[in-house]
């Protein structure tokens, strides 16, 4: 499902036009993205939490010349799905 369903299967559920809907997902990706520069968890009861964790420097290998390389440390984004989306999924 990409934006443009997502925006259409919630406007339908929630009764508002589709350009208020993709202000509403608008706003809450928006939102999220936000706090988590901010280095804020953000959890959604039954959906799950996404955090920023750090990555550690560390060294790869680029597998066509077999150079290695040394991979600068960095955060990520990382979400845990919720146990009512587990749940649902894992049926």
């Amino acid at each position: 499902m990409n934006k443009a369903e997502l925006v259409e299967e919630v406007a339908g559920k929630v009764g508002l036009t589709k350009k208020e809907t993709n202000n509403v997902v608008d706003a809450v990706t928006s939102a999220i993205a936000d706090s988590l520069e901010r280095n804020e968890k953000v959890t959604l009861v039954g959906l799950g939490t996404f955090e920023v964790r750090r990555r550690k420097a560390r060294t790869g290998v680029n597998p066509q010349t077999r150079e290695r390389l040394d991979i600068p440390a960095k955060n990520v984004v990382r979400f845990k799905a919720g146990k009512g989306l587990r749940e649902r999924v894992g049926k």
